[in-house]
């Protein structure tokens, strides 16, 4: 392999490129005319516009991307995550236009990419499965026959996409018909197909992820876990590895159930096979993600392996230099994903200029970022800014030091869900590592924010008022506290 269109954007164009730099293979960009002057357009030994800002006519146009890898003479085409990533139709056209696709097979996508279609497959290796239906729904009188069975609450879900589009929990009865209703509307719009299934909602889970590897000969490992349960409308916000809870004896029962499951669809490449836990820590089948995660960095931080380098060697045919018995957790890693979002706004979108964007540093601290200081975020895509990775060798230090590179990040222009993974990290529950997808819901307010900006502007005005004092009579000043009394401990710490 000597040279790879990148089919995507932003970080992860961006942190594919860096890998295949590092292997000697060539990238070409593909970007949309609102992308022109993005950092991966630079990075990229080629570039090549093909088309508007919408991804509907620029990053969604699969036999364009074909056309360009044809045209630049590359051997390969990388998805990343999101746009074509798990579009089996793409990776089967790039497959017969004699192209590598750096990911599964289209078989492999098109099974796992219907929820319905994977627990088929699961189940067949015993893999255990939350209680609901195992063909898509055909009625509103079909759904009450289920629900006699696994009782309320339930969650209606779509048996394509994911991110939480189509996506319905169900209290009671009176509820049933209208939120199936809408669950299929909205999966309609989303992934152009209405299918919808039921689940017994699993009211306090935790969302823990096991990545998985395979490669073209037969050989699969797990890499471990990924906690992923604090998220809101059922997208991650904070992920980290190891999860805080398992031992490792579910541990190892969690990634033989994840191994079935990519040898059920004889997957190769990187996956991620999901999963619910409950409060008693029983485990339940999820659903396959056939592509590279969000948060695989904190995989590659506690195991030491580049799980692009490794995509692009299956890829180009090569096995696995190592064995299960070979992986072992170095560590804790944590992530924030740094969203373009106001969270005292209900995590609601907000665009902008990065006016300042200054990255932290220091030991331990990993940015996988896409933009520069003085670029817009535009409005097309997704809001992701940069993903903020700590590493430690424990899980605290890991915390502590994630605390810190948020403090150095400076980002103004732009509301970003800084404060609120600042805020995150603080509370009791995270710091005991107790806590579910709920996280959110049940300790997040907009005035948790609030109290913390009433505090840093106290702080200031403390700082403002001990500045005048000295400017006006130097030799008698003080410093102040909140309430106006003389504070010698900050006296001395002035002094130093």
């Amino acid at each position: 392999m000597k040279k790879i269109v990148v089919a995507n954007r932003g970080e992860i164009a961006l942190r594919v490129m860096r890998s295949a730099r590092e292997m000697g293979i060539a990238t070409v960009a593909v970007f949309s005319e609102a992308d022109r002057t993005m950092p991966f357009v630079q990075y990229a030994d080629e570039a090549v516009c093909i088309g508007p800002a919408p991804s509907s006519q620029s990053y969604l146009l699969g036999d364009k991307i074909i056309a360009v890898a044809r045209q630049t003479g590359a051997d390969a085409i990388h998805p990343g995550y999101g746009f074509l990533s798990e579009n089996a139709k793409f990776a089967q056209k790039v497959t017969e236009a004699g192209l590598i696709f750096i990911g599964p097979s289209a078989a492999s996508i098109e099974v796992m990419g219907s929820k319905l279609a994977a627990k088929q497959a699961a189940q067949s290796f015993g893999v255990p499965m939350v209680p609901g239906t195992e063909t898509p729904l055909r009625s509103v009188e079909e759904a009450r026959e289920v629900v006699k069975k696994t009782g309320f609450p339930i969650l209606i879900k779509a048996s394509a996409g994911g991110g939480g589009k189509g996506m319905r929990v169900v209290q009671q009865e009176s509820e049933l018909e209208e939120q199936i209703r809408l669950a299929k509307s909205e999966a309609l719009n989303a992934f152009g197909d209405d299918a919808v299934f039921i689940e017994k909602y699993v009211a306090a889970p935790r969302h823990i992820e096991i990545q998985v590897l395979g490669d073209k000969h037969g050989n699969c490992v797990y890499l471990f876990e990924r906690e992923c349960s604090i998220q809101r409308r059922h997208q991650k916000l904070i992920e980290e590895a190891p999860s805080s809870c398992l031992t490792p004896a579910i541990r190892s029962a969690m990634g033989k159930c994840a191994v079935d499951v990519a040898r059920a669809c004889n997957y190769y490449g990187a996956g991620t096979v999901e999963f619910l836990v409950d409060e008693q820590l029983n485990f339940y089948f999820l659903e396959m993600n056939t592509r590279l995660q969000v948060e695989h960095p904190v995989t590659e931080m506690i195991t030491g392996l580049d799980l692009v380098k490794e995509q692009i060697r299956i890829a180009d045919g090569g096995k696995l230099p190592f064995t299960q018995e070979e992986l072992q957790i170095n560590g804790h890693a944590i992530e924030l994903r740094i969203c373009a979002e106001d969270p005292a706004n209900n995590f609601l979108p907000d665009t902008g200029k990065l006016e300042t964007y200054i990255r932290p540093q220091g030991y331990g601290v990993r940015v996988d970022d896409g933009y520069e200081q003085g670029m817009d975020i535009p409005i097309y895509y997704d809001p992701m800014i940069a993903k903020l990775i700590a590493w430690g060798s424990n899980r605290e230090e890991a915390r502590e030091r994630l605390l810190r590179a948020i403090d150095e990040y400076q980002v103004t222009g732009i509301k970003t869900t800084l404060p609120f993974g600042k805020w995150a990290l603080q509370q009791a529950p995270f710091i005991a590592g107790n806590f579910d997808t709920n996280f959110i819901g049940k300790y997040f307010t907009a005035a948790a924010l609030e109290q913390k900006d009433d505090d840093a502007a106290k702080a200031a005005a403390i700082l403002a008022s001990q500045l005048w004092l000295t400017a006006v009579k130097p030799s008698q000043a003080a410093p102040v506290t909140a309430n106006g009394e003389t504070s010698q401990w900050k006296q001395r710490r002035t002094l130093r």
